[in-house]
């Protein structure tokens, strides 16, 4: 899935594009910490123009590549709290606790 041309810089990241919850979560699980700093660090400082660019568009109407914008933002918050709390990709102290996610925020 191809980025919007303002946000190329996040082009080598677009792997964390992925379209549903379940998608992100195995790759947070998958991806070592220094992986998913490298995302974070990159990421975080584009999050405010992602939403304003992303705000001149109908939700329910976005072109692909806005949409890729989204889901890419949506991974940079699957991977906030292993990379500013918990230091680690699981939850700590979850032990063998799971929650699926049965409706996705954006189709």
């Amino acid at each position: 899935m191809a980025l919007p041309t303002e946000f190329v810089d996040l082009e080598p990241y677009a792997g964390w594009a992925l379209q549903t919850e379940p998608e992100r979560y195995a790759k947070r699980l998958a991806s070592t910490m220094p992986e998913m700093q490298e995302f974070y660090d990159a990421a975080f400082g584009r999050l405010e123009d992602a939403i304003t660019y992303c705000d001149k568009f109908d939700f329910d109407d976005l072109p692909d590549d806005a949409r890729s914008l989204v889901h890419l933002m949506q991974s940079l918050v699957m991977v906030s709290f292993p990379i500013e709390v918990w230091k680690q990709a699981r939850v700590p102290d979850s032990g063998a606790a799971w929650v699926d996610l049965i409706k996705e925020p954006v189709v």
